[in-house]
């Protein structure tokens, strides 16, 4: 079993990173409108501790995130915006503080998890390993929202293998979300890491194909841009099909993002 420690690492510093973005910022900044609709800045940092919340209760507190979840399922629909809404209505220190204090309680928790240990989740039972991914994958998307609000470009880093991995594991997901069977056999993706490394999956020889850079791959399963904005290739039909479809996160399909300009 390997180690899971360098995702715990990894997911600390992308939270530290998007910490020192919102740290300074003045109230009209946290009330800055995001690409999300209807999501400020707060909302965006707001979910994130809501989140790391409820990942908390189910490492901690089995119990706990059951009713949790059962509460969720009352309004399938909303119960997201409802939590943000909420956390985004507290004054900006008091939210900053709540933040801080879960994600570093969620930080000991699966630290301190026994290693094999399965914990319940709104999809499949995560690992600890998996959880601090999927926390990392959010924590970097709506850190991308809170960064376009901002007007503040993101330099990538090598973090991203976690958003990938996470990318490539849930292409069977997106397409039984959109009602589709999924693809017969396994793509070839070979992606450009920040760093320059390349970062491979799949066959050599499959027909399928997926290339170009990291980042970009990143975008496109976290619905942070459109296809048509992205430096990404597509061989094949299935794999042009997932270009339309990728998500990671749980829940029904995304909305997605439109082409820049089409607003215009």
């Amino acid at each position: 079993m390997s180690d899971p420690t360098p995702v715990f690492d990894d997911l600390r510093e992308e939270s530290e990173e998007l910490d020192r973005l919102v740290a300074g910022l003045s109230p009209e900044q946290w009330a800055l409108a995001t690409p999300a609709p209807g999501w400020s800045v707060a909302h965006q940092i707001a979910h994130l501790a809501w989140t790391d919340h409820s990942a908390l209760l189910a490492v901690t507190d089995v119990e706990a995130f059951h009713t949790l979840v059962e509460k969720a399922l009352t309004t399938p629909g909303s119960f997201v915006d409802e939590g943000a809404e909420e956390g985004a209505r507290r004054p900006p220190a008091e939210l900053l503080a709540r933040w801080r204090e879960g994600r570093a309680a969620l930080d000991a928790a699966l630290r301190a998890s026994p290693r094999g240990a399965k914990f319940p989740w709104y999809g499949p039972p995560m690992s600890a390993a998996s959880m601090a991914t999927a926390r990392l994958m959010e924590t970097w998307a709506h850190g991308m929202d809170v960064a376009e609000a901002l007007g503040v470009v993101r330099a990538p880093t090598d973090r991203l293998r976690h958003v990938v991995w996470i990318g490539v594991r849930t292409r069977d997901f997106a397409f039984g979300v959109h009602g589709l069977p999924a693809p017969p056999d396994a793509f070839r993706i070979e992606l450009e890491a920040p760093s320059g490394e390349m970062w491979t999956y799949g066959p050599e020889d499959a027909f399928e194909r997926v290339t170009g850079p990291a980042l970009d791959f990143c975008l496109l399963v976290t619905q942070r841009a459109h296809r048509s904005d992205l430096a990404l290739r597509a061989e094949g039909p299935d794999a042009d099909r997932w270009f339309d479809i990728a998500q990671v996160f749980a829940g029904p399909p995304g909305e997605g993002r439109a082409p820049k300009g089409a607003d215009k």
